[in-house]
């Protein structure tokens, strides 16, 4: 029974219970590893979809430290900054950024696609260049004094070239620091391609990195910070995600992963087709993306449009003062 105190509250919370009963997954019980890797999006009630309440969404990363907090909420989702290249990495306000970053924030990814072009997105950097970057650059978010972060090593692209971009730079940070090497906290992996490919690639990736640890040591967890089918049709493109979500939500060696397409069918790339969009053209869910989101299960369909403008704002305000006025009477009774 509340205190007291709280009885006050009780006659404005139950004319909120319906709010809680039209959307009752709130972001506090979002625990899913799901998240999105984030181009941009400029509509607004996209981004109210991503991030509204019912959303299994739980994270996302947009190549950079600085938060789109204009589009997406920081209390909605979590956002996980990246030093994309050398010069972030050396740059002072690099630093500065990431440790004033809400507390919520406690990853931090890595050098992008290091063995990969910057015409294509990647960094471009060698193995040794980037091993004493980490040391000098990266490695201190570990232990520093404003707050601690979890590291990732650098993100390559799903080849055999990736592959042995991260052998060579695993030589070098013991060639530079014989005892501890390049210590890192979890795995990030990018895989564009079909189904088996997948599994594959994350096969290798736990095969190197935890193919001679002991139990006692702790396996590193991977990340699949991006992940889409290129250039396929919509059929194939259904198809690859939903084999992908199952065995990704269900292996243990999976910690998070990030699809790439939270933007509209006009805005996709050349060289991943529209087919990896969440939304079409005018706004509404693909299959895709309703699938993506959970579907009828979680009150997501395909065309459903998301809220925007006033409406929207009113009723997460709504949903924040429910919250409020429920933890303030747990707390006092």
């Amino acid at each position: 029974m509340p205190s007291r105190r709280n009885q006050h509250l009780l006659s404005p919370i139950k004319l909120l219970l319906p709010l809680l009963l039209l959307h009752p997954s709130a972001h506090a019980q979002n625990t899913t590893k799901r998240g999105i890797a984030y181009a941009g999006n400029p509509h607004r009630p996209d981004n109210n979809l991503l991030q509204s309440p019912s959303s299994p969404l739980s994270w996302y990363y947009n190549w950079s430290p600085y938060p789109n907090t204009n589009l997406l909420s920081p209390s909605s989702l979590e956002f996980v900054p990246l030093i994309h290249g050398l010069d972030g990495a050396q740059d002072p306000q690099t630093r500065r950024q990431i440790n004033s970053l809400p507390e919520s924030s406690k990853h931090l990814l890595s050098f992008n696609e290091p063995d990969g072009t910057t015409d294509s997105g990647g960094s471009s950097i060698e193995p040794e260049d980037a091993a004493r970057a980490y040391i000098e650059h990266i490695v201190p978010y570990r232990s520093g004094r404003a707050r601690k972060w979890l590291i990732s090593h650098p993100s390559t692209t799903g080849s055999p070239r990736g592959l042995d971009w991260l052998r060579r730079f695993n030589e070098s940070c013991y060639e530079i620091d014989a005892e501890h090497g390049c210590p890192t906290d979890f795995i990030a992996a990018h895989w564009y391609g079909a189904f088996d490919g997948l599994v594959s690639w994350l096969r290798a990736l736990e095969e190197f990195y935890n193919g001679d640890r002991e139990v006692e040591e702790g396996r590193l967890r991977i990340w699949v910070t991006e992940l889409a089918l290129p250039q396929a049709d919509v059929e194939a493109t259904v198809e690859m995600m939903n084999a992908s979500l199952r065995y990704l939500d269900e292996s243990e060696s999976v910690e998070r992963y990030a699809w790439f397409g939270g933007f509209r069918t006009d805005d996709a790339n050349e060289w991943t087709g529209d087919a990896v969009a969440l939304f079409d053209g005018d706004g509404g869910l693909t299959r895709l993306g309703a699938l993506y989101l959970g579907g009828e299960g979680n009150g997501f369909t395909e065309g459903q449009k998301g809220e925007g403008g006033a409406r929207a704002l009113a009723l997460n305000m709504c949903l924040m003062v429910l919250c409020l006025g429920i933890s303030v009477i747990m707390s006092g009774s």
